[in-house]
């Protein structure tokens, strides 16, 4: 979340600093922007703070302390969320997929190594002694096969609606966002652990990320055009927060 606050100077490089408020540590950087930038940070509730360069720490501790029951109510949320386990990629474990937990059988045979779905469970066939690490990353490969064959039709539908283009895409696991969006490029990244969360979530960050290629900001009119292409926003964003966080 951003709050305007001081009048940024000249460029110059960051520099970083902490703060201690009560039981909450916060991770400050003043660097070259215009606004105050305050974040709680999944999946443990890290909170953030970036200000202009010429701010004065004492001033940085004032304004966060101002925020001090909005830091905690996040921080609340992200200590509620469940949290996956992590997985060993054997058969029995229950992996998250488009929404639902679904059943994983490992079979192990001298063939080259597959993921397919077969009668609702996902079969993972491997190599005999072929290690977690690398059970995982095929496994991933394929939940990114996934995204590559579902993301591509979204986004020719939504740039028909919205009448942009994104020129395009890419997949990446990221810790702290679902989506993003190059304005300048008509580039948008996203995040690979949408693959587990129901379809229409994954539909909601598209269209949220198309949108900022009509509009940068996260203002009234971004919301204004949500709310004319996507009246469901609202309610996706609030259920994609509520979906489990990864696990370490």
């Amino acid at each position: 979340m951003k709050w305007s606050l001081f009048k940024a100077n000249p460029a110059r490089g960051a520099r970083t600093s902490r703060l201690q408020l009560e039981e909450i540590d916060i991770a400050v950087t003043f660097k070259e922007v215009k606004n105050v930038r305050l974040a709680v940070r999944p999946p443990d509730g890290r909170v953030t703070l970036v200000a202009p360069h010429h701010a004065h720490l004492d001033a940085a501790r004032a304004f966060a302390l101002s925020k001090l029951e909005w830091i905690r109510r996040h921080r609340a949320r992200f200590a509620g969320q469940a949290r996956e386990v992590p997985y060993q990629f054997v058969t029995g474990e229950c992996h998250p997929l488009w929404g639902e937990r679904t059943l994983l059988e490992v079979i192990e045979r001298e063939q080259p190594a597959s993921v397919c779905m077969d009668d609702r469970k996902i079969i993972l066939s491997v190599r005999p002694g072929t290690s977690m690490t690398k059970r995982a990353e095929i496994y991933q490969d394929w939940q990114r096969s996934l995204l590559h064959e579902i993301i591509p039709p979204m986004i020719a539908h939504w740039e028909d609606r919205l009448g942009v283009q994104v020129k395009r895409y890419f997949l990446q696991r990221m810790k702290t966002k679902w989506g993003s969006c190059n304005i300048r490029h008509g580039r948008i990244r996203l995040n690979t652990e949408l693959v587990k969360k129901p379809r229409n979530l994954l539909e909601y960050v598209i269209v949220h990320e198309m949108v900022h290629l009509l509009e940068p900001s996260h203002n009234a009119r971004f919301k204004s055009l949500l709310d004319q292409h996507y009246p469901a926003w609202r309610e996706a964003k609030a259920q994609l927060n509520a979906q489990p966080l990864r696990g370490g």
